[in-house]
């Protein structure tokens, strides 16, 4: 079985009680929303790859305002010719805010669609569990920046519940 680490950048940006996501078909090719964000480039920094990230996908130029946490998972991926893949993903989760730009859609990218949603009206959203895990690190703030999973471990895909989240 071959092993791959996959290291990604989110953002979480919340404005006047919304928060901005994209959307991205899933594997079935149903559309779910999604953080603005993605893989690092080789050599690339995770804090320039979440600035780059949302500017592909929402049109915005966003500052970095915090490290929210680190979130991981694995996850055996089948491939093709019956070769299967330990997927490891590490994914941080940065608080942003808009500093400039417009709000477009991702043309010939992995999104189709950038929009905000009041925060209220997330929970009825189909997404990922990466939203919520997100949303959970800006309201809680936990101070070892983990959310859930258990202790020295990666959680296993897919997962995570989807409770309401009002505004901080």
């Amino acid at each position: 079985m071959r092993r791959k680490l996959r290291v990604a950048a989110y953002a979480l940006c919340v404005r006047g009680g919304q928060l901005l996501l994209a959307r991205s078909p899933a594997d079935d090719g149903t559309p779910e929303w999604v953080l603005p964000g993605g893989g690092t480039e080789h050599g690339e920094d995770p804090y320039d790859t979440v600035v780059r990230e949302v500017a592909e996908e929402t049109g915005y130029r966003v500052e970095v305002t915090a490290l929210l946490g680190v979130d991981s998972s694995r996850r055996l991926l089948p491939r093709r010719f019956g070769r299967a893949v330990d997927h490891h993903g590490v994914r941080l989760l940065y608080e942003v805010r808009v500093t400039g730009g417009e709000l477009r859609h991702e043309i010939g990218g992995s999104t189709d669609m950038a929009a905000w949603h009041p925060l209220d009206e997330v929970p009825a959203l189909a997404r990922v569990p990466l939203v919520d895990t997100g949303l959970r690190l800006w309201r809680e703030r936990p101070a070892p920046g983990r959310a859930g999973g258990g202790a020295g471990r990666p959680r296993t895909e897919p997962g995570g519940d989807r409770p309401p989240y009002p505004e901080r």
